[in-house]
């Protein structure tokens, strides 16, 4: 399966405000509900409620992609993410703000990073870790003409 990698960037975006509020207002529960949402798009990215939003109302505004990217990376992006949200939650709910505070500042480096330079560290550590293990990279492709 191939995306369009606006679609994450776009998500990235979203999870960087998410992230901000979350600080800003201390909410394990709104921390919580990300992971969720990072859950949903580690098992299928085009499901994810980010990903509706921006095949609902961004995509159709733009012009078709120059290229698709694999979907592996992105699926190894959002279980990362689930797990720092994940951490971050526990912190804010368990009392240990500091910990939250860490979790989350880790995911918006990350989310940051990809919505506004399109730096996907969770993409980066998966390529690098394929290079590690010997095993092949999947490639961009070209979007076919329509």
């Amino acid at each position: 399966m191939m995306l369009d990698p606006r679609g994450p960037r776009f998500a990235a975006g979203l999870t960087a405000l998410v992230v901000i509020v979350v600080m800003i207002t201390g909410s394990g529960w709104l921390a919580l509900a990300q992971a969720v949402v990072f859950g949903i798009t580690a098992i299928d990215p085009r499901r994810g409620p980010y990903a509706w939003l921006f095949r609902a109302l961004v995509a159709p505004r733009l012009g078709r992609p120059a290229e698709l990217e694999p979907v592996a990376p992105v699926r190894f992006t959002q279980v990362v993410g689930f797990v720092f949200l994940l951490g971050c939650a526990a912190g804010y709910l368990a009392g240990l703000p500091v910990l939250g505070l860490v979790m989350a500042s880790l995911a918006l480096a990350a989310a940051f990073l990809n919505a506004a330079f399109g730096l996907c560290l969770g993409c980066e550590a998966y390529l690098l870790f394929r290079r590690l293990t010997g095993r092949s990279i999947p490639a961009r492709v070209p979007n076919p003409a329509p």
